[in-house]
């Protein structure tokens, strides 16, 4: 399992929401290609970028920055989200040199729309599926539908998607731990590639999360920003996939 550092952009800046909420955000950066350059130095192997703004207006908004981040993280790859809810949008988002793009609220409401995203761009089409308990969260988390976890996992797998972005809404930025159970059991059901988010505090959870088969990266926000958890220790731990002591957090 790798750790992904997340870099979460808001009205040109770095920030981390709490739970999702846009009242309660956090500045970390004024400048957030000098964070990239920061994840890059310290052996980030792959980092998540969110146009916050792009996913509250429903379409990107920070194109310019993103591309200059995806340049300053090279050749690390750069997974890119936030309001990618048309094809046009998807291929701007690729344009940026992003090596995937994260699409979430279309795929969770438009069957025909995820399965034509994965076949133009194979390989390359991260969906992300943002909960708040078993129910999907969608268009920046303000609205919860009636679709399951398990319902829009299945269709991302069925579709081709390269991995299945996983999210606890509720524990987003939190820092109390990632929901370990959901997600084995959604890693399970869906037999995909997982990637874990939301409540990651301690390097003790990701030693948790690396022992879950199927979970393949964990994306971490606020606990790297305020060092509770140091990036070189917490991919030791990851890809052992153990706790600090090194005893098997299974």
């Amino acid at each position: 399992m790798i750790v992904i550092p997340a870099i979460d952009l808001r009205g040109g800046r770095c920030v981390r929401l709490h739970q999702g909420r846009s009242d309660r955000e956090t500045v970390f950066s004024e400048d957030p290609v000098a964070v990239a350059h920061q994840w890059k130095e310290l052996g980030a192997e792959r980092v998540h970028v969110v146009d916050l703004d792009g996913a509250f207006a429903g379409e990107p908004r920070q194109t310019a920055l993103v591309t200059k981040i995806v340049a300053a993280m090279a050749p690390v790859p750069v997974e890119v989200g936030g309001g990618l809810r048309d094809l046009r949008a998807v291929e701007t988002a690729l344009e940026t040199g992003a090596r995937w793009v994260v699409v979430g609220t279309r795929a969770a409401l438009d069957r025909a729309f995820l399965l034509e995203v994965c076949q133009r761009h194979a390989g390359r089409v991260i969906v992300a599926v943002d909960a708040k308990g078993q129910r999907v969260a969608v268009k920046g988390w303000t609205e919860v539908v009636d679709e399951t976890l398990a319902q829009v996992g299945a269709r991302a797998r069925d579709a081709g998607a390269a991995a299945l972005l996983y999210t606890d809404v509720s524990r987003d930025g939190t820092e109390t731990g990632p929901n370990v159970e959901v997600t084995a059991t959604l890693a399970r059901e869906v037999a995909m590639p997982i990637l874990a988010s939301g409540g990651v505090g301690r390097v003790e959870d990701l030693g948790r999360l690396a022992t879950i088969a199927g979970v393949v990266g964990a994306v971490v926000g606020r606990a790297l920003y305020t060092g509770a958890i140091d990036l070189p220790r917490a991919k030791e731990v990851a890809a052992a996939g153990t706790g600090p002591a090194g005893s098997s957090r299974g």
